[in-house]
This record gives C-alpha cells, structure tokens and sequence, in this order.
C-alpha cells in the first residue's frame, strides 16, 4: 500500500505527483489488474506456452540485412523488364 506524508508547506500537486511516483515504483496497478480476475490453471499453462512460443519465434527471426535489400531494389526497377 503506497503511503506518503504531505509536509506542511507542500503543495496538493508537489503530494499528488510524489504518490503517483510511488503507486507505479510499487507497481500497485499492475498486481490490481493481475487480480481482476481468475484465471483456471489450465488456461494460464495454455496462455504461459504461447507466450513463449511468440517469443521464440521472434528470437529466432530470419534477420535480413539492410545491403542485401537495397541490391535487390536496384536490379528489379521498372525498366527491369523493358528490352532495349
């Protein structure tokens, strides 16, 4: 639970700002929408495996290097497949 103590000759907003900063350092949102609802067993192993599985299939993306695109933009122009 976030808790402050406003000083005497603090400003609402200087109070107001100081909570907000402790509410997302304790991450109090976070854990409230993790708790918003319930989640069977079952389903967040499912949810767990796909997860992972998006993530490894963004870890092991074939990784295109920036030349090799612009050689290939530079032989198929528009004039490519005019004969002169």
């Amino acid at each position: 639970m976030a808790f402050i103590s406003v000083n005497n000759n603090e400003n609402i907003e200087s109070a107001l700002r100081r909570f907000k900063r402790k509410v997302i350092t304790e991450e109090i949102i976070k854990d409230l929408k993790k708790h918003a609802h319930f989640i069977p067993p079952g389903q967040k192993a499912k949810l767990k495996s796909v997860n992972a599985r998006k993530r490894n299939r963004k870890r092991f993306r074939p990784v295109r290097s920036f030349s090799q695109n612009q050689n290939s933009n530079q032989n198929s122009g528009p004039n490519q497949n005019q004969n002169r």
